[in-house]
């Protein structure tokens, strides 16, 4: 008999987890998916970048190409400066604790860059 009350209460506990492992995936498709941040990138109203113009390693070049892609796209709503910077700090904020400090001082460089190229000084 305690044999059988063990293996009830075990399988309440597993019924449990996977229960509420479910209810998580549920509600990450009722938000839309998990993927969110690509669809945004692919279908806003943003930026027609450049490819790779996040790897570049000098911010210089990093601000200019912002900078073109911002003056040339017709996608965006707002003014080039504030599309550039947005698209930049997207960038970042998506990129989160898995950007390396040295790629992080790169990308904040190319910020200030970018507001000089601006003449936003």
């Amino acid at each position: 008999m305690a044999r059988t009350l063990a293996k009830k209460a075990a399988k309440r506990t597993s019924a449990k987890k996977s229960h509420a492992r479910r209810k998580t995936t549920r509600s990450a498709a009722k938000r839309g998916g998990r993927r969110w941040s690509k669809r945004v990138t692919g279908t806003s109203d943003a930026l027609d970048l450049t490819g790779g113009v996040f790897t570049l390693r000098d911010p210089k070049k990093i601000a200019a190409s912002l900078k073109r892609s911002a003056e040339r796209s017709k996608r965006r709503k707002a003014n080039p400066y504030r599309s550039a910077l947005s698209m930049l700090t997207f960038y970042i904020n998506r990129a989160g604790k898995n950007l390396p400090a040295s790629r992080r001082r790169t990308l904040d460089r190319a910020k200030d860059e970018l507001k000089h190229q601006f003449g936003k000084d």
